[in-house]
């Protein structure tokens, strides 16, 4: 009883509560859709209660335990989960996403609407697993657990080219985590646990072991994120999925890669991590330009959101690698950002697709005039992405750009042309937003079909408010969300910074 009233627990299995009611209800769409809103926000509840036993001025793991499973003769397996403030807003994030997604589907789906909410709650129940748990075993299994729910979400009720795109999303993700599997065999197998604090505390991996070691993970993370040139599945999947797919795509589980690059290669191998910092660094920046020029040239509003996200993403990268305190702390702040202000995108995108049934650019012009409440939140919107000050964006590349200047005089990266060229990033995300802003809403209505078109409704509003609260929020006064993660990442810039010292 203790073990299932662990707080942790309760968060992480409520989802599979609302999976149980829905199996056994039958096929009742419209109750399916209201049993998946109730779950995803009771656990969104209970997130807030895990936040109010968090105490933020403790930069340890909290409410944290650890029961012995697998035991060997020379190693075991703990089920050990723990929360810190590396790991807080990416919890709240996807506990506050869920329930928008999930409201999203109300006319998108039409079809099997129970099956296609047993699997969004048991990506939920995936992606939770994997920020909370402690021992490699049990992350590797939540993590290979999110690729299941996903692909049959981008599978069964994803577009015309569906079964492409979802077998795609699966196998470059698993081949990445492969590689993943085999560290995470080496490591238990001769470090005698799988217990990521174990494994901190002993601190004896070698520095040769560690480069490969550090590969091995980063090859897993760098599809998940997905790091140039490691991109090419994302488009596909963005396109191809439904609305509430490519929201909860963008806005979660692309944020499992990099924090994977945060709590694993950062901590476990930091030699390698300072070796290589400079190589992740330019792949990072590449992805920045790349994704921002690509972005520019798309025809398709949806798959020029899903570019985008490469370059975002890249900031995020740039961030971690800076490998000092404010590059980290606008990295963790920007994996928030980017799944607000992306998953807004993609609900953008979602309800003019809802009213037309096309992505065209060249399909629209002139909606401002025709649905005025659609355009000013789109513009909101896009400035958020494009960085604008006072709006969340802004705060989290700003706080990146600070850290890799820092880190490029005389830090881990030894060159400010990475903030030079991350920098263009900044002013391409303006070019590639204002254009898209531009073609669908300014000038005269190009086609009569748009004539007809209805504003937003209630419903819609009500999905779009709490992500327009967040970005003004977090653009007017970010202190809140840094106090929750400034105690942890000093703690992880300290230790990490003296385990790095040759």
């Amino acid at each position: 009883m203790e073990f299932l009233l662990q707080p942790l627990n309760v968060l992480t299995f409520s989802p599979v509560v609302g999976v149980l009611v829905l199996l056994f209800l039958g096929k009742r769409d419209g109750l399916s859709r209201w049993v998946a809103l109730g779950t995803s926000l009771v656990t969104f509840g209970i997130s807030l209660w895990v936040l109010g036993l968090f105490n933020a001025n403790d930069p340890g793991l909290q409410l944290d335990f650890a029961y012995d499973w697998i035991q060997a003769a020379s190693w075991n397996i703990k089920y050990a989960m723990a929360i810190d403030g590396l790991s807080i807003l990416l919890v709240l994030l996807t506990t506050f996403l869920t329930p928008i997604a999930i409201l999203s589907t109300w006319h998108a789906v039409e079809e099997r609407v129970r099956d296609f909410m047993v699997f969004f709650l048991l990506l939920e129940v995936g992606m939770l697993g994997v920020f909370l748990a402690q021992d490699l075993f049990l992350f590797y299994i939540f993590w290979e657990f999110t690729l299941v729910p996903m692909y049959f979400l981008i599978g069964i009720w994803g577009g015309a080219q569906r079964m492409y795109a979802a077998i795609k999303f699966f196998l470059y993700t698993m081949a990445g985590s492969i590689l993943m599997l085999l560290a995470i065999l080496w490591l238990g197998i001769n470090q005698g646990t799988f217990h990521l604090p174990e494994l901190l505390a002993l601190g004896n991996i070698p520095a040769q072991e560690q480069f490969w070691l550090f590969l091995a993970f980063a090859a897993a993370f760098a599809i998940k994120v997905p790091m140039w040139p490691l991109h090419s599945w994302l488009p596909d999947a963005h396109v191809q999925a439904p609305t509430a797919g490519s929201v909860i795509l963008a806005g979660v589980l692309l944020k499992l890669g990099t924090y994977g690059f945060l709590r694993f290669n950062l901590q476990l191998f930091p030699q390698a991590a300072v070796e290589l910092a400079p190589a992740m660094a330019t792949l990072a920046v590449i992805g920045i330009v790349y994704g921002a020029i690509v972005s520019y040239s798309q025809k398709d509003v949806k798959k020029l959101v899903a570019y985008s996200s490469i370059s975002h993403l890249g900031f995020v990268m740039l961030g971690l690698f800076a490998l000092n305190a404010q590059g980290i702390e606008g990295a963790i702040l920007q994996m928030v950002n980017h799944g607000i202000s992306t998953g807004a995108l993609f609900l953008i995108v979602g309800f003019i697709y809802e009213r037309r049934h096309t992505r065209e650019l060249s399909e629209f012009g002139g909606l401002w005039s025709i649905m005025p409440v659609y355009a000013v939140l789109t513009l909101i919107v896009s400035l958020s992405s494009m960085g604008l000050p006072g709006l969340n964006g802004f705060v989290g590349e700003f706080t990146i750009l600070l850290g890799a200047w820092g880190a490029g005089q005389g830090g881990a990266l030894g060159s400010i042309w990475f903030t030079v060229f991350a920098a263009l990033g900044v002013i391409l995300a303006a070019v590639y937003m204002l254009y898209m802003f531009q073609k669908m809403f300014l000038g005269p209505v190009t086609v009569k079909a748009n004539e007809a078109l209805k504003d937003l409704s209630w419903r819609e509003l009500a999905i779009m408010i709490p992500l327009l609260v967040l970005i003004f929020w977090i653009g007017l006064y970010p202190k809140p969300f840094f106090a929750l993660m400034h105690p942890a990442v000093e703690q992880l810039v300290t230790l990490f910074q003296t385990a790095a010292i040759p």
